[in-house]
């Protein structure tokens, strides 16, 4: 496979999971900013695009938050421009893509502009954006071979929600952005899962957990780590007696057992640590996929036969 085609794919997957995991944030926050006061707006909109890796900005107005994490279509970490770079990597590898993925990538990106862009008008955007991604995602993994293309796809999906994960799990640590746990489950779309495996009333100590380490939620963070892992795998799958010569691998593998093996004690004791050590993961991991797939040497000029 090309090297071009294997970075828009791996891309594609990163920006979809990223439109997804902006929503579900942004959504689970609007209620509570639709009844604050401005200068609790402006408190949560500074500490939500910290959180989110957004630039400082001028002024932290509820319109701006809305903006700069939904509607702007030049900026990769708002929703519109996620959904828009996700489109043009599809259109760079439309030989590659099923043509249901880049009709229903294509249908989304020309639906993007017909929404209301105030308080209501968002909460609405961002469950018609969940249910476009949840339907990208279906026609990605039932309309594609699960060959290497595939693999890229599922790589850069993986490591992406992993991060947001952690992103959302890390607004819980804010004084401001401080949610239940309840709305953290919710957040993720983990609520009733986490019931079912709890057989019981939401046990606030167990929710971090079941968000982190669970081994069958497909949203927790152990899981997307581990569904990395086997991509990278899989597009690697060389045999070494002593050690790994893919750092990536090395890296979220050591990242992912050491989230396994951590005691619930640590885990509550050192949760922020845990969340940032995840994020930094995720981004080394990235530029190590870079520079083993997708960058581009010199080319090498034949220069013909020595006699």
């Amino acid at each position: 496979m090309l090297s071009r085609i294997a970075e828009s794919l791996f891309w594609i997957g990163r920006y979809v999971e990223r439109a997804d995991g902006t929503a579900r944030i942004l959504d689970v926050h609007l209620e509570r900013l639709n009844g604050a006061s401005l200068a609790e707006q402006e408190q949560v909109t500074g500490d939500l695009l910290a959180v989110m890796g957004v630039p400082p900005q001028e002024e932290n107005s509820l319109n701006s938050l809305l903006d700069t994490l939904a509607y702007n279509r030049v900026a990769a970490h708002s929703i519109s421009g996620a959904l828009g770079a996700a489109r043009e990597n599809a259109r760079r590898a439309r030989e590659t893509v099923s043509s249901s993925l880049w009709e229903a990538l294509n249908t989304t990106w020309y639906g993007l502009g017909q929404h209301r862009k105030d308080m209501v008008g968002t909460y609405r955007f961002c469950h018609w954006v969940l249910e476009r991604t949840a339907m990208i995602r279906g026609l990605t993994d039932s309309t594609m071979s699960h060959d290497e293309a595939w693999l890229f796809l599922e790589l850069g999906r993986s490591l992406e929600r992993a991060d947001n994960t952690a992103r959302m799990m890390l607004t819980r640590e804010s004084e401001t952005l401080g949610l239940s746990w309840v709305n953290m489950l919710r957040c993720a779309g983990a609520y009733e899962s986490f019931l079912r495996t709890q057989r019981s009333s939401v046990a606030e100590d167990h929710a971090a957990e079941f968000l982190l380490l669970d081994r069958l939620f497909p949203r927790s963070v152990l899981r997307a780590l581990q569904d990395a892992e086997d991509a990278l795998m899989a597009l690697d799958p060389s045999y070494q007696r002593v050690g790994f010569m893919d750092d990536a691998r090395r890296l979220v593998g050591d990242m992912r057992s050491s989230l396994e093996y951590s005691t619930p004690d640590t885990l509550e004791e050192n949760l922020p640590v845990y969340l940032h050590q995840v994020q930094e993961t995720c981004a080394r991991a990235s530029e190590a996929i870079t520079h083993k797939y997708f960058s581009r040497g010199q080319e090498l000029s034949w220069v013909g036969e020595v006699s």
